[in-house]
């Protein structure tokens, strides 16, 4: 009998799982979207899947509100400072907050950049690097950025490499590898299951 009542919630959390991976896998597609567009200078491909109400704080701390006004910002950085520059985008955490707010984090780094903006170092390479924190929401089934806030790093600001990272912890990568469960405070999709002795983990 208990058996018979556990069903309804195993299917419950198994169709909440496939939920939750189809989810993050549009979380990600923003992410990878938001790069190539970045790296062919198409401002409007860069932006479309900015919020219509949506808010943007730059590297420079000048803030900025709606749709029209992001488009603006990076159709006059595409022209300019960040013309044909080429940008990396390494995601390092995706919480979800409710079933239709996430927060994703990326570590960035723009190369090619002639000159940086007044305050902003680059890395011995020549390359800005940035945090990028962006909140998403679900509006009408399609997931918006809602809040984007890029963070420069400063000179002397260690820098983890992202190469050797596998980041754990997401609905897809608990179906995947079964160790997953015990590191819950993760929630990056690795593209392999690693044994744990070779795992890199990055808080």
């Amino acid at each position: 009998m208990r058996f018979l009542f556990a069903l309804p919630a195993l299917a419950f959390a198994i169709q909440l799982g496939a939920q939750t991976s189809a989810d993050e896998a549009a979380i990600r597609k923003i992410v990878e979207d938001e790069t190539a567009t970045w790296n062919k200078g198409d401002a409007v491909g860069y932006s479309r899947h900015f919020a219509a109400a949506g808010t943007f704080t730059n590297i420079r701390g000048q803030f900025f509100s709606g749709y029209p006004a992001f488009l603006k910002q990076h159709e006059a950085i595409f022209q300019n400072i960040f013309r044909n520059t080429t940008l990396r985008q390494d995601v390092v955490s995706l919480k979800f907050i409710r079933p239709d707010v996430a927060v994703i984090e990326t570590l960035t780094s723009v190369a090619g950049v002639a000159q940086a903006p007044p305050g902003v170092s680059t890395d011995d390479k020549g390359r800005i690097r940035t945090r990028l924190l962006q909140v998403v929401a679900k509006e009408r089934g399609e997931w918006k950025v809602v809040v984007y806030h890029n963070v420069d790093i400063k000179p002397g600001i260690p820098i983890p490499d992202m190469r050797a990272a596998v980041f754990t912890d997401s609905s897809v990568y608990r179906v995947q590898c079964k160790e997953a469960d015990a590191l819950a405070n993760l929630a990056v999709i690795p593209q392999k299951c690693t044994p744990r002795d070779q795992r890199v983990i990055i808080r």
